[in-house]
């Protein structure tokens, strides 16, 4: 290939990246695969490997972060970034227009009765940026700072995809400096936290702040590792052959056009009635937002009249922010609550004198976990600082500290259950307590009825959600053995539900006394003992009364049965009650075993499981199934698999011994063409199986 058209490759490269970066980052609308998309960024690094001297700042090679700054440089703004004035309440949007009608009435630019045409946005709750492009490319980015001078974050900048480095459109000014808020999806927020939290770090506090501290790291490969987004609303510096817009409305299409990704929620308006209208719509869908907002912004549409207008001090007249109620204030603590959530989980809750905050009077307010309230330092007797998001469940952010009293009392956990005095366990690597008495705690009823209801349990036709909600409402079933007392004269009294309805409930519910095993070991619902888990303790065990014996070190020897399983078994099987839902299920037919392939039952041993097992080539065999099976589904493959002693995984590695490829096998054939483990088709299978 000549050397031009390399160069040209690379061009074209740039502007196809860049035009999936907007669609991606900015329009949140993908237009190829990430596979796609890496094979482009991989075909840029490999040219300007071997030609460096072409590499162009708007490369996505020059977004990977450069070298860590000793410090931020303090910078200037050609046109300084002006605070908005506040409004708090209906009162403060009509004087606002008010003012604003009256002066430009006054200058002959406005009519009588004519009422203002005003831009209504989102006011993002982020950090305010200055990004400075010549000749379409991105020059500098600075903090806003005092509004005189801010922070050079020029290296942090560019690792933001949704801020392009070159602009895109046409009649790109010679000078355009774009204003807007850097922040954090309320998603990625989450996710940040979590990864802290893992590592040990202090999580942060809210979005913004992690935002702001994301984008103020010296290290810009960190800022590049944030998922921070940007979303522009103005400019200040501005050079331009031709006006671009005549509006503010246009001049944020404008921006749109050059690359951008602005507010999606906006509206031109007219007078306080359009003004108002805008606001309480955002706000009855703010909690929906993907990112956090604190108000709404209005300015005077026509730019000639924002002119007109002018500016007070250091704020326009021709702009106001409305601000929500505030989110965040100080009460007492007056006392910590235990309450038991449907999965058993104990959540200490805050009991506060009465606040109004967020825009409803709150008394109440999670404190998430015990570890929480050590690591925040919350006693009872402190003024705390509540915060309330839309429609987001208060929780408690910090104590004030310079206003405790020297009685406040430190946290001190509960020892059992609240409501049922089981005991509670917390798990290694786990921050919550839970409730052990999981089919006889009251709080935890509705929730276990629905999943011990289910498909992959015992598979009780007709009982969903409502039902079990009905039935535990009523005390109808205070356990799971209330369940198959039930008779159908009592059902169909209830909500809803006739003869006809409550005939076939009874009908499932009796064939549910067929279920296997592991299906019934599954539906306890024992922590942390998924379908897989279920499946193995029931070939090891062979019966529920030798997995409720079986001490740790039995427990342990289950494949994939580690110390945190075995122990939450154990406490499970410890706690009086659950004995007791047991015993009670098999007096009312409920209580299976586990049978192999050949019809004998199994005892509970890996040896008694080998002797009957009338295949030595798949007893303890790990297979892996993977396409399209013509005799059998892949569940019913694995199943038999299962019942012959076998092990079914869902990836292929050097320990898998079999795979079981039919029609359209893609990846883990491959891989297991790669490993050169052992493939099998349906009939070689069959024949394995000896079927």
């Amino acid at each position: 290939m000549a050397m031009s058209e390399l160069q040209q490759e690379l061009e074209q490269l740039y502007q196809e990246i860049m035009a999936h970066d907007y669609a991606y980052h900015v329009k949140d609308a993908p237009t190829i695969s990430d596979a796609q998309y890496d094979s482009l960024v991989q075909r840029v690094l490999a040219i300007e490997a071997e030609h460096p001297e072409w590499i162009k700042p708007e490369s996505p090679s020059q977004r990977v972060g450069a070298a860590p700054l000793t410090m931020f440089e303090t910078v200037t703004h050609a046109v300084p970034m002006l605070s908005l004035n506040n409004g708090f309440n209906d009162g403060d949007i009509v004087a606002f227009n008010r003012r604003a009608s009256d002066r430009l009435r006054a200058q002959h630019l406005l009519m009588a009765g004519e009422e203002i045409e005003y831009l209504a946005e989102l006011k993002f709750d982020g950090l305010a940026i200055n990004l400075r492009y010549e000749k379409g490319r991105l020059i500098q980015g600075t903090t806003r700072g005092d509004g005189m001078q801010g922070e050079d974050v020029t290296e942090n900048i560019r690792t933001i995809r949704s801020i392009p480095l070159m602009l895109t459109g046409d009649e790109i000014p010679e000078v355009l400096e774009v204003r807007g808020e850097v922040l954090m999806h309320k998603a990625d927020f989450h996710k940040l936290n979590e990864a802290q939290e893992k590592l040990g770090i202090k999580p942060f506090v809210n979005p913004r702040n992690a935002a702001a501290g994301s984008l103020r790291q010296l290290d810009s490969k960190v800022t590049r590792s944030r998922h921070l987004r940007f979303y522009a609303y103005g400019w200040g510096q501005l050079e331009s052959t031709v006006a671009l817009a005549q509006t503010q409305s246009g001049m944020l299409e404008r921006l749109r056009d050059f690359g951008f990704a602005i507010s999606p929620e906006r509206a031109v308006v007219k007078g306080v009635a359009g003004l108002l209208d805008f606001y309480q719509g955002i706000e009855a869908k703010r909690a929906a937002l993907p990112f956090d907002i604190d108000g709404i912004v209005y300015k005077v549409n026509r730019l000639a009249l924002q002119e007109a207008l002018g500016f007070v001090s250091r704020a326009p007249r021709f702009a106001l922010a409305h601000k929500f109620p505030a989110e965040e204030m100080q009460t007492l603590l007056e006392g910590i609550d235990i309450q038991v959530g449907r999965t058993g989980a104990l959540t200490p809750v805050a009991r506060l004198k009465p606040v109004f905050v967020g825009g409803v009077t709150v008394t109440n307010a999670t404190l998430h976990n015990e570890d929480e309230i050590r690591r925040k330092d919350i006693r009872i007797g402190d003024t705390v600082i509540v915060r309330r998001a839309g429609d987001v469940i208060p929780e408690v952010l910090a104590p004030v500290l310079d206003l405790r009293p020297e009685d406040a009392q430190p946290f001190t956990m509960v020892q059992a259950c609240p409501v049922c005095h089981s005991s509670i366990e917390r798990l290694p690597g786990e921050a919550v307590w839970r409730c052990t008495g999981g089919l006889f705690c009251r709080a935890q009823r509705v929730q276990s009825l629905i999943h011990a209801a289910s498909r992959k349990a015992l598979d009780i036709e007709g009982l969903g959600d409502k039902l079990a909600e009905l039935l535990v409402e009523k005390e109808m079933v205070k356990s799971l053995a209330d369940l198959y007392r039930l008779t159908a004269a009592s059902v169909a009294s209830l909500e809803r539900m006739g003869p006809k309805s409550a005939q076939n409930l009874m009908d499932a519910i009796e064939k549910s006394k067929g279920v296997k095993l592991a299906n019934f070991i599954y539906a306890l619902g024992i922590r942390h003992v998924g379908e897989t888990t279920a499946r193995d303790l029931a070939t090891h065990f062979g019966s529920i009364t030798a997995l409720a014996q079986a001490s740790r070190e039995e427990l342990q020897a289950v494949e994939d049965v580690g110390p945190a399983i075995a122990e939450s078994i154990q406490h499970f099987f410890a706690e009086e009650h659950n004995q007791q839902v047991i015993h009670e299920l098999a007096e009312l037919g409920l209580n299976p075993v586990y049978e192999l392939r050949s019809g004998v039952a199994a005892t509970g041993t890996a040896d008694a499981a080998s002797a009957s097992s009338p295949n030595q080539a798949v007893l303890g065999k790990t297979f892996v199934l993977t396409g399209a099976l013509s005799h059998w589904t892949r569940d019913e493959a694995a199943e038999l698999l299962r019942q012959a002693g076998a092990k079914v995984t869902s990836s292929v590695s050097k320990k898998t011994d079999y795979v079981v490829a039919g029609a359209d096998a893609g990846s883990k054939l491959r891989r297991a063409e790669e490993l050169g483990v052992t493939v099998l088709d349906e009939d070689a299978l069959k024949a394995l199986l000896g079927l």
